[in-house]
Formats: structure tokens, sequence, C-alpha cells
């Protein structure tokens, strides 16, 4: 059995990591630490748990060696910790933004603060395993993606890859209450994100670095931009995708470039219906399934071409991509722990 600990488990993104190896058949849960719960039971904090597990958090000073440590900490603050973690632990998979760039300088620029640790930004390792499947095989150290870098990478990479779009693309991204974390703020007080359609973020959004590192090397001139709207749903993440296809692409072509990179993929779902309510994807019956669902139309009018895109950020776009990087790296079948459908209705 893999003995796996989580460090910083009383977040939402803890909280799903346990959800899915608490019943992974070839996992076992060392520890799960919390400053302000140590000594608590991890139930009371995720109540969800209740009757699955008797594991009482840890103070994170009293963590002990292990497998694989999943780090799911704020963004800013695993690179305080990472040399004495890897210490502790062979395999390391980082649910936060510190290792997700590649150059020091791109970092501070976007996160605008000072990296800590930037011996570390080339051992690790992007971790959207429909991209870079082979060297999270080989590698020790996974940082994994923002939730909307990845749900926007992927229903981008085909068409970027296959030089069917032009180079200009905006994307509109609807996000959930639980993507701004489990620490309360004025923003998410009840009476002020009820029912609300907040246009937060119309541009300079962090995650467009992620989606430029990813897509460049397919694109000499690679520009995008994104509108972040917040919207009254507590999981899911939804985006809109605006682009121009090249002079002469055709719907075809669109569907071939989709079906060569995803084909094989388990957890990818080309979602494009001619009838019915779920024509295109819908975070809503996502919840709690690790799939990522893509579809398309054509505009023969404007001569554009709109992807649609969702995830449950909670799980693809977090826990559950780190828990297919953990599959992957033992050689495990990618799908284990994550069979998990989905349901409807909800």
């Amino acid at each position: 059995m893999i003995k796996a600990s989580i460090y910083g488990a009383s977040g939402y993104a803890g909280g799903e990591i346990l959800r899915i190896l608490l019943s992974h058949p070839k996992v076992t849960i060392k520890q799960a630490t919390s400053r302000q719960f140590a000594g608590q039971m991890v139930s009371q904090v995720h109540p969800n748990l209740r009757k699955k597990t008797d594991l009482v958090f840890s103070n994170p000073i009293e963590l002990k060696k292990c497998d694989i440590l999943f780090v799911a900490l704020p963004n800013g603050e695993s690179m305080k910790y990472m040399n004495k973690l890897k210490i502790l632990s062979k395999k390391i998979v980082d649910l936060g933004a510190d290792y997700r760039l590649r150059k020091k300088e791109i970092f501070e620029n976007w996160y605008k603060q000072k990296h800590q640790n930037p011996e570390m930004l080339k051992k690790f390792i992007y971790g959207i395993a429909e991209l870079h499947r082979e060297e999270i095989k080989k590698s020790s150290y996974i940082a994994c993606a923002g939730c909307e870098a990845t749900v926007s990478i992927l229903s981008l990479y085909p068409l970027v890859k296959h030089n069917l779009i032009e180079e200009k693309i905006i994307i509109d991204a609807k996000m959930s209450s639980s993507q701004a974390g489990l620490k309360p703020s004025l923003s998410s007080h009840h009476p002020e994100r009820s029912g609300v359609v907040r246009s937060y973020m119309p541009s300079g959004h962090r995650h467009t670095a992620e989606i430029i590192q990813e897509l460049s090397p397919f694109a000499e001139n690679f520009d995008v931009a994104i509108s972040a709207t917040a919207i009254d749903i507590v999981r899911g993440l939804l985006v809109t995708i605006h682009t121009t296809p090249k002079s002469g692409v055709t719907e075809k072509e669109v569907w071939k470039a989709y079906r060569a990179e995803y084909g094989n993929e388990p957890f990818i779902r080309i979602v494009k219906e001619k009838q019915g309510l779920y024509r295109f994807p819908e975070p809503k019956i996502l919840q709690g399934t690790n799939y990522c669902d893509i579809g398309f139309e054509m505009d023969n009018v404007t001569k554009r071409l709109v992807v649609i895109g969702a995830i449950d950020n909670l799980v693809k776009g977090t826990a559950g991509q780190a828990v297919q990087a953990m599959n992957i790296m033992y050689d495990l079948p990618e799908t284990m722990g994550l069979e998990f459908p989905g349901l409807h209705p909800i």
C-alpha cells in the first residue's frame, strides 16, 4: 500500500484529497495536517467523511515520513517549506501555484511576490496528465495546474496543436465560490455572494500565465485574455472560449483534432449533441467527478469557433488531477479511485 499524507488537509482541496484517497484501493492515509484543527477529528471539518474515517488532524510539525505527500496550502506558502518536506517524502504533489510556472521572473510578475525557492522550479512537472503523462511517470515532483487554467488548456490544446485557430483567444470564465478557498472574506459573505453575477477580474487573471506556458510551444504569437465572473454556485467552472478559425477550417477538422488528442483519454468527453437539455458541457452534472467535458460550435456568420469547457474545480481542477498524477507516478490504472460518474439530477 502507498502511504500518503496531506499537508494542509482542512481546506476544500485537502478535503477532496481525503475523500478520494479514503476509497482508493492502493492507498492508506498516514497523516492529515492542520494547524487550526490539530487534535480534532477530520470528520468535524469534513462532515461528508463521517463513518468513513476516524482520522485525527495532526499538527504540521508532527509530520512524519511517507511515500507521497500532497501539499494543499494557500498560494505562496509551500515554497517556504518545500526543502523540509522533500526530506520527508520522495514524491510530492503540490496543489498550489508555487511551482506551476517554470520561470521565477514570470511567477514574480503574476503573483507580485518573490519566489523563495526558485531552484526547485525546474524539478516540478506541470500536472495535466493529458499533456505531460510521460514526464509525470518519471518525476517525483508534480505541480497541479490552476483550475481555470486546466479547463482552458484542455479545451484549446487540440486546436492550437493542429493549427486550426488564430492566435487571439478570449476566455470568458464563470467561477464558483469554492474557488476562493475556505477562508471567508467580504466577497464570500452570504449577503454579498448570494445571487451574484460579479465580474471580478475582467483582465489580468493569473492563470493566463499557465495557459501561455503550456500552449505557446504550439503557436508563434500566442495571445490569450481571460475575463472572470463569479456566479452563485459552490462547485464547478465553465469557460466559453471565443476563437477565430483559420481560413478554410471545417467542423470536420475540429472533430478530427479533438479525437486525435483525446480519443483514448479516460477523463475527456466531447459533448456536442443535436438535441436534449445537456447539449453542451454543464458543470452541474460534473460535481464530484474527474471529467473535463468539452464542446464547440462553428459560427459561420461571425466566423467564430466557440469552445465550451466544464469541470469540477475541486476534482479535475485540483484534487482529482493530483490523484490522477499519483496513479501515473506509481504505474497504477489512471482511473483508480476516480471512477465516480457524477449525479443526475442534482
